[in-house]
């Protein structure tokens, strides 16, 4: 039900087959200009061809002879080195993907308003390949209303414009506009590169992750709790990202670092999951439910931790059922035309082969999408790769075969834009 292409090896340029992906690392004027060093050694290291464009400001934080000795290339902020290839149209028309780390008001508000006065803007101007923003100001400059009307500019035009994270910015100042960590950065630009010319699909629409595994306390020390690394739903998060949508991931106890322009709210119990999934869902175009909430929990939770007896009696546990999220939100949609997609981890059993359980699963649950797992022997928790069938309360099935986690979240949100509006 897809058109959109199939997304193959996670950095791979699809542009130009055979030839090393051409990217052009933009470096304006902030203080964080020195994580983008990081972010250049990332893409040299898996094979692209990057060029270094900083701006004059940005040679202020980190100096010509870095780009140039990390990216193997001369650099020069001006149009007038090297004048006689043109450098101010041949960068940006020759380019896979542009990406501009950290991307200051000041930059974004040229680019908006097609301002040319350096290399960096004119290369903008010139690019007709995907370009990815990754802002890093201060709170009050990235909340004025300027800097906002620009975004949106940018992001009608096409262009990936990542929220900013929250934390610790220049000086004493906490608040959002910190630079996301450039390895995050480096995963959504390359899921952007992998698509090539493909619009950002999910623009202007609000999607709702959820991720990892619920635990159950039992006692101060222990818990029940289940298998759930959270890789899936990062990947949903970060695909989601990467073609343009606003991107909620609820996460329950998940030691990875947040997708970059992802905004995060941590979790342990199902009853938490519950409450904040059903929250950030009022206002979603799309939840999908990649988390493994546990089913029962412990009637209390002692205060104390459970103690062996002499005997070598064990204790009893009372447990009472959890809330059932995805029935909830499937049965009772925040708004007309949400799509809900939920996750059935299956084995099979006397009752059913895998696909006859989450069939029924899917029915019962009253969600428009069921990813299922087959998870014999434990495969896919804690794997980089994953294999699903995507079936649809429409009657849709569709087989995605043993590959990266990021190419199977790719699928399911060809899935969902498929049933926008259906």
């Amino acid at each position: 039900m897809s058109t959109s292409p199939e997304p193959g090896s996670d950095h791979e340029a699809a542009s130009r087959p055979g030839t090393r992906p051409r990217v052009v690392l933009g470096v304006s004027g902030g203080i964080a200009a020195y994580k983008a060093c990081e972010v250049l050694r990332r893409f040299t290291e898996s094979g692209h061809d990057v060029t270094v464009v900083p701006t004059a400001a940005a040679l202020e934080f980190v100096g010509a002879p870095t780009w140039a000795a990390l990216s193997g290339k001369p650099v020069s902020p001006d149009v007038w080195t090297d004048v006689h290839v043109v450098p101010h149209v041949r960068i940006g028309q020759g380019a896979d993907l542009v990406v501009v780390v950290p991307a200051t008001a000041d930059i974004m508000a040229k680019a908006a308003h097609g301002l040319a006065d350096d290399l960096l803007t004119n290369t903008l101007l010139t690019a007709r390949c995907p370009v990815v923003f990754a802002p890093a100001m201060h709170t009050e400059m990235w909340e004025h209303p300027a800097t906002a009307a620009n975004v949106a500019t940018l992001r009608a035009r096409g262009s990936v414009v990542i929220e900013p994270a929250e934390g610790r910015l220049t000086g004493k100042d906490t608040g959002k506009g910190r630079l996301p960590d450039p390895d995050e950065i480096f995963e959504l630009a390359s899921q952007v590169l992998v698509r090539g010319a493909v619009a950002p699909d999910l623009a202007g629409r609000h999607v709702v992750v959820s991720a990892g595994g619920t635990r159950e306390h039992l006692d101060p020390v222990r818990f029940l709790g289940n298998r759930s690394s959270g890789l899936q739903g990062y990947a949903l998060a970060r695909a989601a990202a990467a073609r343009g949508a606003s991107v909620t991931l609820v996460s329950a106890n998940v030691s990875l670092p947040d997708p970059a322009g992802v905004k995060v709210t941590h979790v342990g119990t199902t009853a938490e999951l519950h409450d904040a999934v059903v929250e950030a869902a009022a206002a979603a175009d799309a939840v999908v439910m990649a988390a493994a909430p546990a089913d029962f929990r412990p009637v209390a939770a002692r205060k104390h931790k459970i103690k062996k007896t002499a005997d070598g009696s064990a204790p009893t546990l009372e447990l009472v059922q959890n809330p059932d999220i995805l029935a909830t939100i499937s049965h009772d949609r925040a708004r007309p035309g949400q799509v809900v997609v939920g996750f059935a981890a299956e084995t099979g059993d006397e009752s059913g082969t895998v696909l006859d359980l989450a069939a029924a699963k899917l029915a019962r649950k009253g969600c428009d999408l069921m990813v299922v797992n087959d998870v014999s022997g434990g495969a896919v928790f804690g794997s980089p790769d994953n294999e699903a069938v995507v079936l649809g309360a429409d009657g849709g099935r569709r087989a995605v075969p043993r590959g990266s986690k990021s190419a199977l979240a790719h699928v399911v949100w060809d899935e969902v834009l498929a049933r926008f509006g259906s």
